[in-house]
């Protein structure tokens, strides 16, 4: 039986014709469980994995608390990331395109704090932002959250990992008593029933169960006994043997993440380390790389992966399994999405027996190893990035325009609008993919050409 529709719900018209024109007619279960209960003004808790739809339905039930006429700070959404933050942000002024003048400002830790200090000025309806940065405009006095009527905590679990908690706390303090709390999460540890109790009104959770159907996954475990030496070696040849052009290697720690990236490098593949300890410069030129497909191998930590939004991820590699088997299914489901399928693969050794042990319990299957590839498969190449990504010195500051790149890059005869991929314009830099092999041709267009009347510098970034 198919889920009902968003027209059956007492969403606002306004809400409900974009949704068509969006083509999103159906709810999710998320949706369908969460958005009735959003609409009748309770606080709800919902646990639902990545890409369930989560967004849309908070996103939903904020807009439809929100009176556009009152300019001021109405909805806050709290995330781990910033690029959680930003695809958030993005989510929620899609949803909101039939509703004139609202106006959604993200604040997040890593940024500078001048263009925020002048956008809060300016007024806001709904922030999105890290716990951190949001803190510290609210001690400051720069941000009032006195007419906040709902509160999104989302992935909840990972703020608390990251020790947002008393940040948490502390913004909680600053909101009028009574709101609307919605918390959404990916697992449910004890700890985040005990903040739930602390800070939420006789919440109804609902929940969406993480799909154990490996129909559209490939599961694979292999027995590594040793060090992270032999998980290194392991990793390397189950990529030259599945061949991926977009993979992402789960490590548990930093120092794993740095290592693994520098020994795939020297070994050929294009590949980047993504953890807490890079900048936020680079964390976002490694984001914006792998989405581009010009890097093909991402070594991550689970919080650094947290907003990562890839499509036809063909591979998830776990160094080491996860302590938590929701952690596990979490992973790999960031590949087979959408109908396509995808491959996993963990490594096991004794010593995590315990850990094993759960898992299977979880995933209700007896897990089998199985043999590594042998030495033979280090004899071939490692699959390259098929794209690059080029950085422009100009942004939406210089009045740049997604638009104005492509046709910058097209007005060469011998570029082709299918040679160009993805295109990100930021406030003062921008980004666009484009084939590896019209790379050099790419960046001269564009440094010999103009546009918006005016010339701009551009580089490869790798």
């Amino acid at each position: 039986m198919s889920n009902p529709t968003f027209n059956s719900t007492n969403l606002k018209l306004a809400l409900v014709e974009n949704l068509t024109t969006l083509g999103y007619l159906s709810m999710t279960d998320i949706q369908a469980k969460s958005i009735p209960l959003m609409l009748a003004g309770k606080d709800v808790i919902g646990q639902a994995k990545t890409g369930s739809g989560k967004t849309c339905a908070f996103g939903l039930g904020l807009l439809n608390n929100l009176n556009v006429k009152r300019f001021r700070v109405q909805s806050v959404v709290l995330c781990p990331t910033r690029e959680l933050a930003d695809q958030v942000a993005v989510e929620i002024r899609k949803l909101a395109r039939n509703i004139h003048n609202i106006k959604v400002l993200t604040l997040c830790g890593g940024q500078p704090m001048g263009p925020q200090i002048g956008s809060l000025e300016h007024g806001a309806h709904i922030i999105v932002g890290t716990p951190g940065r949001v803190e510290e405009h609210i001690r400051k006095g720069r941000l009032s959250l006195d007419e906040v009527n709902t509160l999104v905590l989302d992935e909840a679990d990972r703020m608390l990992d990251i020790g947002f908690e008393e940040s948490l706390n502390t913004i909680v303090g600053f909101c009028p008593s009574d709101r609307q709390n919605l918390l959404f999460s990916a697992t449910f540890p004890p700890k985040i029933e005990q903040f739930a109790a602390h800070i939420m009104n006789a919440p109804e959770k609902v929940t969406v169960e993480a799909s154990h159907d490996n129909s559209s996954i490939s599961q694979y475990f292999y027995e590594v006994e040793g060090g992270d030496e032999q998980r290194m070696d392991a990793s390397k040849r189950l990529l030259l043997a599945f061949q991926p052009q977009s993979a992402v290697v789960f490590c548990n720690t930093k120092v794993q993440c740095q290592l693994l990236s520098e020994q795939l490098k020297a070994s050929g593949f294009d590949s980047a380390a993504l953890h807490g300890d890079l900048d936020q410069k680079d964390r976002d030129k490694v984001m914006i790389r792998f989405a581009n497909k010009s890097l093909s191998v991402l070594i991550a930590t689970d919080v650094a992966a947290r907003g990562l939004d890839v499509d036809n991820l063909d591979l998830v590699i776990n160094f080491h399994i996860a302590h938590d088997p929701e952690v596990h299914v979490h992973r790999i489901g960031r590949t087979g999405r959408a109908g396509k399928k995808g491959t996993a693969c963990s490594f096991i050794s004794y010593k995590e027996a315990h850990k094993v042990i759960r898992l299977e319990e979880y995933l209700g299957q007896e897990i089998i190893p199985t043999e590594l590839p042998d030495e033979s498969v280090l004899n071939q190449k490692a699959v390259r990035a098929t794209m690059v990504t080029l950085q422009i010195d100009g942004g939406k500051k210089s009045k740049l325009r997604p638009g104005d790149i492509l046709g910058g890059l097209t007005s060469n005869p011998n570029i082709s609008g299918q040679q160009i991929g993805k295109i990100k314009v930021q406030a003062v830099a921008s980004f666009v993919a484009v084939e590896a092999k019209i790379a050099n041709l790419a960046v001269k267009t564009i440094s010999e050409g103009k546009m918006k009347g005016r010339n701009f510098r551009v580089r490869k970034i790798s």
